[in-house]
């Protein structure tokens, strides 16, 4: 941690109130509290409450994550740890052991407080798996070269990825022959390849629950509209998928820039949920 980041956090922290709601993260854990529960516990305003909740997440102390509508704050354990091992790095003149040296007591980060580094195994997920995962998979193997590699799967998976789709793909020069529909089962159990993202791009998932993908996946909600409900005529369809396409490329080419092995698995799961958020296609189209 540089100077300039201590004397941050430490700034954040003079005000009661922001060390009261740290304390109350900490009690948490990662998992976190809604902002609700935050302002009941301490009596304060919901206003008052964001404005310091934002005061610590600036100074790299807390996280928020969207989970529906709510918003989910917990400690940045990392960040916390890099400022005590900023207070001890020099105790006493090289003899930490006069000061306890806190830092080398502290046990191992855990890893979902680890940065990321590539490559990486994503899996998009819809309803039927016949166009908006499919496209995600062809667009993010095309763009992350050997740094993404990508699948897709459903709930409910159909006989074959929607034929228009794949037109269109074949137009933007995609590959199409591995494409198939496929359901999410085929990605659990042991000889599955381990997930480090996977992101919905529905509404909702119809069908069992969603399988199991791991302690560490990180997850997204990227909700997109269904080709399989466009109508009009077929250059209206087609300029959908266009608009649709478009979107997904620009999202996954925010996505593969972020700067993965700085940001611990939280972080990355807010970045993944602002993506999602975003309008699907900048002014002017593809």
């Amino acid at each position: 941690m540089e100077p300039l980041e201590a004397a941050a956090a430490f700034a954040a922290l003079s005000v009661e109130t922001r060390l009261s709601l740290l304390r109350l993260l900490m009690e948490a854990g990662p998992t976190g509290l809604p902002a609700g529960d935050l302002s009941t516990s301490l009596a304060l305003p919901a206003s008052t409450t964001s404005f310091h909740l934002a005061a610590l997440e600036r100074a790299g102390l807390t996280q928020a994550t969207r989970q529906g509508r709510q918003i989910i704050h917990a400690p940045r354990i990392a960040g916390i740890r890099q400022l005590l091992a900023f207070l001890t790095e020099t105790c006493c003149a090289g003899r930490p052991e006069l000061c306890g040296d806190i830092a080398r007591l502290l046990p191992p980060l855990p890893d979902e407080d680890r940065g990321m580094t590539p490559a990486f195994n994503v899996l998009f997920l819809c309803r039927h798996n016949s166009a908006r995962s499919i496209m995600a998979e062809a667009i993010l193997n095309r763009i992350g070269a050997q740094r993404f590699h990508a699948w897709s799967a459903g709930s409910e998976p159909i006989a074959d990825p929607n034929p228009e789709v794949l037109a269109k793909l074949r137009a933007f020069g995609h590959d199409t022959t591995g494409l198939r529909s496929k359901s999410w089962h085929e990605f659990t159990g042991p000889s599955a390849p381990k997930m480090d993202f996977v992101i919905t791009l529905c509404d909702a998932l119809d069908g069992p629950g969603c399988p199991d993908f791991g302690d560490l996946v990180v997850t997204g909600a990227w909700p997109l509209p269904d080709p399989a409900k466009f109508t009009g005529s077929a250059l209206e369809r087609a300029s959908l998928l266009n608009e649709l396409y478009a979107g997904l490329e620009r999202r996954l080419g925010i996505f593969v820039s972020l700067p993965f092995a700085s940001l611990d698995r939280m972080a990355l799961k807010r970045r993944l949920d602002d993506i999602g958020g975003r309008e699907l296609v900048p002014a002017g189209g593809r």
